[in-house]
């Protein structure tokens, strides 16, 4: 059975250091991609998806980050401040429960971008998140299928979509596109205030929790000036 989702987090608070120096004054959510900035491009999936609710965390150069939201207008929109401490994946949700709400969310990070293959990624993955089986559903984009660095790969994933991380030494044929639906009560026990989302998958990977869905269009990770250049390029010859 699949689950009304109705809110969104837009993960937007890392500094960019890997994408110097076009993050020297800008945060990198704000870098554009093809003459529209990384967040917009986000936001504007989102909403495409029917997502009534969207938080958006922010840290580095708050203050130019809050501007380009405020100026869209959108009542929709809602900023959780992190600017007192960078909180990482993990902890940046831990400190929006209080906008998030009990359901299910949807998040994404900013720097995802991709090309839609035989239907949209975000319908699909809402359609297919059933809460009674799953506490989390990543997006998996096949290592072929990624233009920039796939590195060794982060999960496989059963024929039922259960995943397991990789194993040491090994190589996996799916990596995490920074989309996922996620029950945000499970970061609310978490002691530590800054930590990575990563410390919850390994938990829902050993339960038999976490699913994959896999992406069947063309996903670029936005995270180097390189990357960067090579997603415009892909985009210009499509």
């Amino acid at each position: 059975m699949s689950c009304d989702i109705d809110t969104a987090m837009i993960m937007a608070a890392g500094q960019g250091t890997r994408m110097r120096p076009l993050t020297n004054d800008i945060p990198k959510a704000l870098v554009k991609v093809n003459g529209k900035a990384m967040v917009d491009h986000a936001i504007d999936r989102v909403k495409d998806a029917g997502i009534s609710r969207i938080v958006i965390n922010i840290h580095a150069h708050a203050d130019k980050m809050r501007a380009h939201l405020e100026a869209r207008n959108d009542d929709s929109i809602i900023i959780s401040d992190e600017t007192d401490a960078l909180l990482e994946t993990g902890g940046g949700i831990k400190k929006a429960l209080p906008l998030l709400g009990d359901k299910p969310i949807l998040t994404h990070n900013c720097d995802s971008i991709w090309i839609e293959g035989m239907g949209a990624t975000l319908p699909r993955l809402i359609d297919a998140f059933d809460p009674a089986e799953m506490d989390a559903m990543l997006v998996l984009a096949v290592t072929a299928s990624i233009v920039g660095d796939v590195g060794r790969g982060d999960f496989t994933m059963e024929a039922d979509g259960r995943i397991e991380w990789r194993e040491p030494r090994s190589v996996a044929p799916f990596m995490y596109t920074g989309v996922q639906i996620i029950k945000p009560q499970l970061f609310a026990d978490i002691d530590e205030q800054a930590f990575s989302t990563t410390r919850v998958w390994r938990t829902l990977t050993e339960q038999g929790r976490a699913y994959g869905l896999r992406h069947d269009g063309i996903w670029m990770h936005v995270g180097t000036p390189q990357a960067l250049d090579d997603t415009e390029a892909f985009l210009r010859d499509l």
